[in-house]
């Protein structure tokens, strides 16, 4: 039986050039047996598992998941059951109502600014940057904030709400390059603490409170880099709605997040259970009914493959600065399982099967004539 369950995925990885135990860099090194049954009927979940227990190992794993993703070997080991399941939990039950919303932040984002500091360089930027003519990480997310700051089309004087501040990134250049005053609001307490201190001297507060708990008078602009990933379906409206309450007639507000290419792709077993528990990458039909009759879409700018670029820099800062970091909670274990996150999205980002936008809205009642950059 065991036999059989290699034949078949041998089988699934010929097309894409992968051998087991074969000698190119991306071909899988298998150390137990119990893998091919595993994957078979677990999918990405127990592809993950495997990789982080150490029952398998490639040496370059970022080419192994683009020859995967090419020819979307992940569907055809998906367990179908378990897609199936995760998709209605995302559409009928609300995954990120405020309870949750907090256990789900705490679990990602509260689990060391050791970590993030080894990881996400001196930015303190845990999103894409932009690589237009950036050489440097450094350079590449202080390319984005600028072009963000731009977008929103900022000017001294106004108030910026950023939905999902993290560690204060935005908040704090904005304030410091565009003389702006700031209020950002996050879950995590240890983004919280990092992120006053970071912005110490400057007119931005930081608020520890869910977004739709925000009882503040409009704002002239407002930004959300990378938290809409964690709104889920059932919040969309909602989200949008509360945006709407909190914005000026004649504001603008920038929306920054991953997207699926279709629903169905916005959710992975994997990912929801060991790197962000109720997560849903929202899909283009997603957002577009999420504010139709409530914002007009200005501009939707994709810039996706930059997101491969940020990953790889993620992982070479995480990687030679694991060393250093406290074993007793980042073990061999959480390395693979870390390891396996980065590159694997990386790789997605490279093959085109998850996007990154940036999407401007104005009010309906709005009397511009916006003009986006790139």
């Amino acid at each position: 039986m065991a036999d059989s369950y290699r034949f078949q995925v041998e089988r699934l990885l010929k097309p894409a050039g992968i051998k087991i135990n074969g000698k190119n860099a991306w071909d899988i090194q298998v150390h137990d047996d119990r893998l091919y049954r595993r994957a078979l009927s677990q999918g990405s979940l127990g592809v993950g598992e495997a990789y982080m227990d150490g029952w398998w190992d490639a040496k370059d794993l970022e080419q192994l998941f683009q020859r995967a993703f090419r020819l979307n070997l992940e569907i055809s080991i998906r367990n179908k059951l378990q897609l199936a399941k995760s998709v209605a939990i995302a559409k009928l039950i609300n995954t990120q109502s405020i309870a949750r919303s907090l256990k789900n932040v705490k679990h990602h984002y509260d689990i060391g600014n050791d970590l993030y500091k080894t990881m996400l360089g001196s930015t303190m930027v845990y999103s894409c940057g932009y690589w237009d003519g950036a050489r440097t990480l450094d350079d590449a997310q202080n390319a984005k904030l600028d072009l963000i700051c731009k977008k929103l089309k900022l000017k001294p004087g106004m108030r910026v709400l950023d939905i999902g501040c993290g560690w204060g990134s935005f908040v704090h250049y904005a304030a410091k390059h565009y003389g702006v005053s700031c209020v950002g609001n996050t879950l995590s307490k240890e983004q919280a603490s990092y992120a006053r201190q970071l912005v110490k001297g400057q007119k931005v507060d930081i608020l520890v409170k869910d977004y739709r708990q925000l009882k503040l008078k409009p704002f002239d602009r407002i930004v959300s880099i990378g938290m809409f990933e964690h709104v889920g379906p059932a919040n969309y409206r909602v989200f949008m709605k509360t945006c709407e309450h909190l914005l000026k007639d004649d504001g603008i507000l920038l929306l920054h997040t991953i997207g699926a290419n279709s629903p169905s792709d916005g959710n992975d077993p994997w990912i929801d259970k060991y790197i962000f528990p109720g997560g849903v990458l929202p899909s283009i039909k997603g957002i577009a009914d999420s504010f139709t009759g409530v914002f007009i879409m200005e501009d939707w700018h994709n810039f996706g493959p930059d997101y491969a670029k940020t990953l790889r820099a993620w992982w070479k800062n995480f990687n030679s600065g694991y060393k250093a970091l406290d074993k007793d909670r980042y073990d061999e274990r959480f390395y693979r399982m870390w390891k396996f996150y980065l590159l694997a999205c990386a790789a997605n980002f490279t093959t085109r099967g998850i996007q990154l936008w940036q999407i401007v809205l104005s009010k309906r009642a709005a009397e511009l004539e916006y003009r986006s950059i790139r």
